[in-house]
């Protein structure tokens, strides 16, 4: 998982509230567990104006012009601003799978769906919970500039505006830790290879038959 420090991009965002992941990526595309190939269906309901199906290309499907992503400079956009109760519904990891191929590397809203929120952090897509009046201020200010742009700094928890205000957000130390040097749970689980070799070749001389 790549480690994640500091970071300034360009903001996109979603002004409704309770978006569910069946919106983020529709449950035709979920037959692949393989993390890759979901971003060009993200939001696949929102982005297009004609219906598609799993294998097919998106190349011939009319993108629908009205849609945040599908305009300059949006569709380069990676922080997605949210409103409350982001990515609700079902359990689907391809959320975040489908966030994260398209590019977004941060996700604020004043609050998300626990399992989405869960699922962020294996993944290394940082969600940021900032209070309504703050999203509120973000969205305000992002209306009031196209190339909208955020700096976010995991290790002293701010993200900061182009005049420089800094708004702090919380994050569990372990959570924290695990995004700053790229541990997913299985490179967690190695930084205790050593010692896990050590217990099977006891383990194994004590029980041989095993």
């Amino acid at each position: 998982m790549e480690k994640f420090k500091k970071f300034s991009g360009i903001v996109a965002a979603i002004d409704r509230p309770n978006v569910d992941t069946d919106a983020i990526i529709p449950k035709q595309y979920l037959k692949s567990i393989k993390r890759t190939g979901f971003g060009v269906n993200l939001f696949d309901d929102w982005r297009y104006l004609d219906p598609g199906a799993p294998g097919e290309s998106n190349a011939e499907r009319r993108i629908n012009p009205d849609f945040v992503l599908n305009k300059t400079p949006y569709d380069h956009a990676q922080i997605l601003l949210g409103r409350e109760n982001f990515a609700c519904g079902s359990s689907r990891e391809h959320a975040v799978w489908a966030l994260m191929e398209f590019g977004f590397k941060v996700v604020i809203a004043p609050s998300f769906a626990d399992i989405f929120y869960n699922n962020s952090f294996k993944n290394g897509l940082l969600p940021i919970v900032l209070s309504p009046t703050l999203v509120d201020q973000l969205f305000a200010e992002l209306e009031q500039q196209q190339d909208y742009r955020l700096d976010v700094d995991l290790e002293n928890q701010l993200v900061t505006n182009a005049v420089g205000f800094e708004m702090p957000f919380e994050i569990e130390d372990f959570r924290k830790y695990c995004l700053l040097n790229g541990f997913d749970d299985i490179e967690l689980t190695m930084q205790h290879a050593d010692h896990i070799k050590a217990f099977e070749a006891q383990y194994y001389k004590k029980f041989p038959w095993l």
